[in-house]
């Protein structure tokens, strides 16, 4: 069975990496937003860090905590799957490949695990 993504010219492959960057930071986002209420300001006020600032954002992001819940969950999930293949695809690429690079892929999985992370202490927290 071929890879998808391996099959995919390279001129095409660059939406995917930007799809998983994109997924990454919407769900960050929305995290963020979902977090802005209670567990970003526990969190910062903890750290010594002045978090005044986010009672505005969590204002305006209460009415909508349901809706931020689903993006986050389905942008970080749809981030986790492009960023599952483009580790497959890297595996096919030759030395001279036009794969993703090894610093993106890394900076993604950074993004999220920082987006779940946020949106599991907005839920909770909530």
């Amino acid at each position: 069975m071929s890879d998808p993504i391996a099959d995919v010219p390279p001129t095409e492959r660059s939406g995917v990496e930007r799809g998983a960057a994109l997924f990454t930071g919407a769900g960050i986002a929305a995290a963020f937003g979902l977090a802005s209420c209670c567990a970003l300001p526990m969190t910062l006020a903890t750290m010594g860090v002045g978090s005044a600032w986010l009672g505005s954002v969590g204002i305006l992001a209460a009415p909508y905590r349901s809706v931020l819940t689903g993006i986050g969950a389905v942008s970080l999930i749809g981030g986790a799957v492009l960023l599952w293949r483009q580790q497959r695809a890297a595996t096919t690429c030759g030395p001279a490949g036009p794969c993703t690079p090894g610093y993106v892929r890394f900076l993604t999985l950074v993004g999220l695990m920082l987006g779940t992370v946020l949106l599991w202490a907005g839920y909770t927290y909530a």
